[in-house]
Parts: C-alpha cells; structure tokens; sequence
C-alpha cells in the first residue's frame, strides 16, 4: 500500500498469501489488518477479500513527541546516503517486514544508500520470558518457543535481506549485527544515527495464538507488538529540550547494553564490495 502496489481500490490477497509473501504467522496478518482497518485504510468483510480504502505515506512530518510509524521511520532513514539503525525489540518481526520492503525500492531504483549499518538486540532465548504465557498452564513451553521461532526466522531473513543487498551490488558496504540479551522487553526503540528516536511501550493483553505445528490455538498472556503505540523524538539545536536529551539518553543506554550485556547472536564481519 504504501509502494503503490495496492492503491485504492484495489483487493488485498488472501490472509495465507500475506502470511507467506512476508513470512510472518497468520494471526500477525491479522492483527495488521485490523489496525489498517481501524485507522480507515482497508474496508474488511467476512468471506471476501479487503478493499484497499487509503494509501499510507512514507512521509513524516518533523513533530516531536507525537504518535508514528515505523514505516514512515524506516522510510525516511532509507532516504539517506548512510543508514544507521539501532534497534531493541522481541522478535524482529515487524520490522524485517519493512526492511523487506525497503530492500524493493532499492532494487527498483527508488533509493541508493551507500552504507546501510544495523545494531539489534533481542531477548536471550536461555531466559524465561513472563510472557507469552499460556492463562490455562504457564508451565506450557510452546507460545515462547513459538516465540523463539518468529525471532530466529525474521532475524534470519533480515540478515538475508539486507546482506543480499551488498551481494547483489546494491549497497556497497552492510555490516548487520545482532546481539542477545539477558533482558525482557518492556519496550521497542529504534534510534537513527543517534539523532532520531521511535519508543513504544508493549502493552499486556490477552489473546489466542495459533500454533503453527499443531493449529491449535491457546489463549495467552501477551504484548501488543505490531499494534504499539510509537513515539517519535528528534535532537535538535537545543541539546537541553525533551526531544534531545531523550535521544541521547536512549542512545547512551542501548550503547551501555551493547557493550556490557549482550552477547553476540552470530559472529558476522562486515560485506563489503571487492575493490
């Protein structure tokens, strides 16, 4: 919707398409719709398929503190000619979406970064998340290796994605890093290069999961994720106004993390091209 390739008017796939196209579960598709819906972007019916109603821009106003996306983030931050990402989520999953889609407009011309460099943290899979949690049997292991899962699998692709990118002869240098760490998250941040920042809290709910091996479906303490609230937050002239000591408060306290805490995921040197 947001490339044009769904204007208005036009008919979103099936929900299985979806979830496979962008490799994500079905109930993700769900939920993504649903907030499309809410915002008035697609019209839903049952037994037929979503009706594109509006386009989302990938433009973002310069406001501070107010409420974004991360599409219009990650947007912008392709825009320039080095891109730099630091990321502290739960899985992934969200934004291996918008990589992807990112990694399209280079393909096809739209964007020409130079250098694209990512930092991520995700949670240790050796620590016992309070959530997701079955309500029946918190004892039940399968919603957080469900969980483990999605995050291997996006981490993965994302890695793919964006190191394609350097093979292809796309970017000339893509360094992508992720680290494991011993915490659970409370929050998603997304900083961009130190000078931008988008926080959103998770917020606790209960809802089914599926279980992608069995299809059963569990009801589960879990967090809002691609539903999240975002703020948005900006540095300015004034290193002493909220938007400024914000960021780099958030940029000291995801570098005191990755230098301190967390743990290599995966060993990965940097791609560059050959000379």
């Amino acid at each position: 919707m947001a490339d044009g390739t769904y204007p208005p008017g036009a008919h979103l796939p099936p929900q299985r398409e979806l979830a496979s196209r962008f490799g994500v579960a079905r109930d993700t598709v769900q939920r993504a719709l649903k907030v499309l819906s809410d915002e008035g972007l697609i019209e839903s019916r049952q037994g037929s398929a979503s009706t594109v109603l509006g386009r989302v821009e990938l433009t973002m106003a310069d406001t501070r503190g107010r409420t974004h996306t991360l599409a219009s983030f990650i947007g912008r931050a392709f825009e320039r000619p080095e891109v730099v990402l630091d990321v502290y989520t739960l899985t992934s999953e969200t934004l291996d979406a918008h990589i992807r889609l990112q990694a399209e407009r280079i393909r096809a011309g739209d964007l020409s970064p130079e250098r694209i460099t990512l930092r991520m943290m995700v949670p240790d899979e050796e620590l016992e998340l309070p959530y997701p949690r079955s309500k029946a049997n918190p004892a039940d292991g399968r919603a957080q290796s469900r969980l483990h899962r999605i995050t291997r699998e996006h981490v993965g692709s994302l890695k793919r994605t964006l190191h394609d990118l350097r093979e292809g002869a796309c970017v000339p240098f893509v360094e992508v890093r992720v680290r494991r760490v011993p915490l659970t998250p409370t929050f998603k941040l997304y900083l961009a290069r130190g000078e931008e920042a988008l926080f959103g809290p998770y917020t606790l709910i209960e809802r089914s999961i599926l279980l992608d091996d069995t299809d059963e479906e569990i009801e589960a303490l879990d967090v809002l994720g691609i539903e999240a609230t975002l703020t948005y937050h900006v540095k300015d002239g004034d290193e002493a106004s909220p938007g400024s000591s914000f960021v780099r408060s958030q940029q000291e306290w995801f570098d005191s993390l990755w230098t301190q805490l967390a743990r290599d995921d995966e060993v990965r040197q940097p791609s560059r091209l050959p000379h």
